[in-house]
């Protein structure tokens, strides 16, 4: 059976309870938008495909990339800004070290059943509202200034998810990130 794959970089402690506090009074407030169907996260690769077999493999190579990181700079993720835009409002991340661990992780995960390449993300942000109607927009933003912190703690997390059908999900692993 084939799996679709992906890799997050997923916030724990208050900032990601502010963000699912956000997600649940925005969902109320003006009915479920794009960002509802994933957790919280910073993507770190697209969407690939490949068989249940390989997942040893994917959770191997990203141990091994995960030691490489950590052995060569300490984890630096920095949220830049709170970004409020017409179509979209998220948190702008800044973080050179998560894009060589998944650049790492990319050029060591070798798969012979994998069907697509692991495609690398070059722009790191955690999604709060988007694909929603124009006219809620600034009911999103105010909401999201109210409730969302950026200088809350956060404590990061390296998480290798399944998107099951019907946007469920199934984590195969988590890493901290400290």
């Amino acid at each position: 059976m084939t799996l679709e794959l992906i890799l997050y970089a997923c916030p724990s402690g208050s900032l990601a309870a502010q963000i699912e506090e956000y997600y649940r009074q925005s969902r109320e407030a003006c009915g479920p938008n794009q960002a509802h169907r994933y957790p919280p996260h910073i993507t770190l690769t697209g969407f690939f495909h490949d068989e249940a077999e390989a997942v040893p493999g994917y959770l191997a190579a990203l141990e091994a990339a995960l030691q490489r990181a950590r052995a060569a700079a300490l984890p630096t993720i920095t949220i830049k800004e709170m970004a409020l835009g017409e179509a979209w409002h998220g948190l702008e991340i800044d973080s050179p070290w998560l894009q060589a661990l998944a650049a790492d992780f990319a050029a060591h995960a070798a798969s012979p059943s994998r069907r697509d390449a692991i495609r690398l993300k070059d722009w790191l942000h955690v999604s709060l509202a988007y694909g929603f109607a124009p006219e809620q927009g600034p009911a999103l933003a105010a909401l999201a200034s109210e409730l969302v912190d950026v200088s809350a703690a956060v404590v990061w997390e390296l998480r290798f998810y399944e998107r099951l059908p019907g946007d469920e999900w199934r984590c195969h692993g988590v890493w901290e990130l400290a």
